[in-house]
Formats: C-alpha cells, sequence, structure tokens
C-alpha cells in the first residue's frame, strides 16, 4: 500500500513504487520461481542460461543479485563415499588420463565408478560409464552386489548405445571388479584402453566423482528410499531424463549432454555417434 511521505509543500503526498522497483520485484519473483523448479539445484550460471534459452532478458549478474536479496542459494554438492576394493593382487592398469578429463571428440575418453546407495531394505550398488566428450551417462547397471558382473554389464550398456566404438580410453579405479579377468576381458574384445587411477587417489576420477555428488544431492539426499526397487526407478529417471537430457553442465557450455550431443551433430552432420 502507498505510504505517506513528507513534502515541502507541506500537503499530503502519496509515494509510488517507482519504475526501477517494479522492475526488481517482477525480476525476483520470476528468479524465485524458476529457483524453486529447478528444485534449488541451480545457482545463477545455470538459471541465466535457462532464462536466455525462454527468451527472458535477465543476465547472470541480474539472476544473481536477485538470488543474494532473497537468500537464495543453490545447495551444494557433497563427497559421494565410494566403495573401491584395492586389497587384491590382480594386475593394474597404469593412469593413461592423468587428471586430463578433456576430450576432442565423441567415445575417445570414458570413466566409470561402482558407488552404493542406501535404502531401508539394504545396499544398492551403481555402475556407469560416462563419455567425456559430452559429459554423458553412456551406460549403467545396478546391483545388490559391487561384482564384475555389475561393471561388465554397465560398460556393455556403454558399447550398445555407442555404436561398439573402439580404441577409447575407459578410466577407473583399482577396484577388483575392474581388475577381474572378466572386465579385462571385455575391454579386450572390443578393442578398449584400460586406464586406472593412482592408489587412494579420488581426483583421478573427478568427474564419476563429481556426477555421484549431483545425485546424491539432487536425489537422495532427505529422500529415504523403502526398497531398492524404488531406488532403481529413482535412479533410472535421474540418469535416463534428468541428468542426460536436461540438467546443464558447466564443462560443455550449460547444455545438457543430449542437447550437446545434438548440437554437434547438427555442426558436423553426424547421425551415428
Amino acid at each position: 500500500m502507498p505510504r505517506a511521505r513528507s513534502c515541502p509543500e507541506r500537503v499530503l503526498c502519496l509515494e509510488i513504487p517507482g519504475e526501477r522497483s517494479l522492475e526488481t520485484a517482477g525480476a525476483d519473483e520470476r528468479v524465485k520461481r524458476a529457483f524453486k523448479e529447478r528444485k534449488s539445484f541451480y545457482g545463477a550460471p545455470r538459471l541465466a542460461h535457462d532464462f536466455k534459452e525462454s527468451g527472458d532478458s535477465l543476465n547472470r549478474k541480474t539472476v544473481a543479485a536477485s538470488l543474494r536479496r532473497q537468500g537464495l542459494r543453490a545447495k551444494a554438492a557433497r563427497k559421494f563415499k565410494a566403495t573401491t576394493n584395492s586389497k587384491h593382487d590382480l594386475p593394474v592398469a597404469p593412469n593413461l588420463l592423468a587428471q586430463d578429463f578433456t576430450a576432442f571428440a565423441p567415445n575417445q575418453k570414458r570413466v566409470g565408478d561402482i558407488p552404493y546407495l542406501w535404502t531401508e531394505e539394504g545396499w544398492l550398488y551403481l555402475a556407469v560409464v560416462i563419455d567425456l566428450f559430452f559429459r554423458m551417462v553412456v551406460g549403467w547397471a545396478m546391483g545388490e552386489r559391487r561384482t564384475a558382473n555389475l561393471a561388465c554389464d554397465a560398460l556393455q550398456m556403454a558399447l550398445w548405445r555407442r555404436g561398439m566404438s573402439r580404441g577409447v580410453i575407459v578410466h577407473s579405479d583399482r577396484g577388483s571388479q575392474y581388475c577381474s579377468a572378466q572386465y579385462q576381458a571385455l575391454l579386450t574384445r572390443h578393442d578398449l584402453i584400460c586406464s586406472m587411477s593412482g592408489k587412494g587417489n579420488c581426483f583421478d576420477d573427478a568427474c564419476a566423482e563429481s556426477f555421484f555428488s549431483s545425485l546424491k544431492v539432487e536425489v537422495i539426499h532427505g529422500n529415504r528410499l523403502q526398497t531398492r526397487e524404488a531406488m532403481r526407478r529413482t535412479v533410472f529417471e535421474y540418469i535416463a531424463v534428468n541428468y542426460n537430457r536436461i540438467r546443464r553442465s558447466s564443462s560443455i557450455g550449460y547444455l545438457s549432454p543430449e542437447s550437446f550431443e545434438a548440437k554437434f551433430a547438427a555442426s558436423f552432420g553426424v547421425h551415428d555417434l
């Protein structure tokens, strides 16, 4: 409601909200709505790209100021606890990736890992394979035990989905699942190049760690799932719908993996990646 203010002419005046105040209020409302639609996971950079894509004029600086003004902070990623069993006598591969997670073409470098997910029914293990060019999860598998079969199933899915590409560097930790004869035979059969992290160095597999941190913050944290089947459905939806199709990645120009893939395919006339 307009409030009274003193005037030099000693006449009662009404203070009408200025044009800038109305613009600020409107921007705050749009930012707050977009922030809630993204379930409090997006900060200024990703929200600004959402606005740009929708034709809204709000830029990153304006969005950041609005978030600060309203006390809105994106949920921060937390470290995801992995379960590497490197206490074995199996042969290990050299670290060919050497923390260089850049890729200049599809099917050049991939990373994988297997952490565990807690449900009221017990643990569920998730194996993933991520293509570093598109930052896309191209293969995944879930099971009640952390086995070589699980690692192989995720890799096999990646092979089926990406056209059986050969000569790809596939990086993982030194877990017994990845060092197993079964997994190594699968790599050899498809002419894939094995790379492994240094002992106890989580930074050597930082891209996989980043994915699992996002999964934990955006889906699992604060969401107690009763059964493994409920967790399977939740994780499947997150990977297939949210992470690959919608979620913007800063490493690929704040596009989603599938949008980046489509843009790449259109630019180079590629139809089968």
